[in-house]
């Protein structure tokens, strides 16, 4: 009888430990998200954990971000990453790079719905952060990089930020001497632009 008990009490015991196991927020993403020329622990995504810990949310976020990293990098990098932190939301902000070299915009377009759709086969949800790029690649170019993560949005049903940096592009002291990157100033912005989607996508 005891060691019936035993039994039952471990099990209950391993079901509750796993209830109560912080769960994974996964980030994909380039330069933006791996706090490029600042310190990481100022970058967007460390300030995530903080307030995910502020307001005694149970999740762990794992940053995958790499500088320079396009579409086809996350694509690959995907697969494994899933494997070993089976995250409940995977977070990907990738595109940039690929605008930036005029990538066509069908692979963009192709490798960000396959990660989208890794993701989910492995029961994760999902949102894009997007991103825009310069008026100086051309009308047709711009608005056709635009619609990309909007066409994703409608065709997947996937959760969709139009633009993770705005109100930082052109601000006094939001990017740095580059003209690309965000200074650390801006990341709690990066943040507040990121989080409605994300705390709905922490909602039952």
């Amino acid at each position: 009888m005891k060691n019936w008990l035993r039994l039952l009490f471990a099990v209950l015991l391993s079901g509750f430990l796993s209830m109560t196991q912080a769960q994974t927020l996964l980030v994909v993403g380039d330069s933006i998200s791996a706090a490029y020329g600042i310190d990481i622990g100022q970058g967007w995504v460390a300030q995530l954990q903080q307030r995910l810990d502020e307001r005694q949310l149970s999740y762990q976020v794992v940053n995958a971000s790499i500088s320079g990293d396009t579409s086809a990098g996350g694509r690959t990098r995907l697969p494994a990453l899933l494997e070993q932190h089976a995250p409940f939301l995977t977070i990907i902000e990738l595109g940039g790079n690929d605008g930036l070299r005029g990538l066509p915009l069908e692979r963009l377009k192709d490798n960000l719905a396959d990660m989208v759709q890794q993701a989910q086969a492995q029961g994760s949800r999902v949102i894009l952060l997007g991103m825009r790029i310069p008026p100086n690649y051309g009308p047709r170019y711009t608005e056709g990089f635009y619609q990309v993560y909007q066409q994703l949005r409608e065709e997947l049903e996937v959760p969709v930020l139009d633009f993770l940096l705005e109100g930082v592009g052109g601000v006094k002291g939001m990017i740095q001497s580059d003209g690309i990157h965000p200074t650390a100033k801006a990341q709690p912005l990066l943040l507040d632009n990121a989080w409605p989607l994300i705390e709905q996508q922490l909602q039952p």
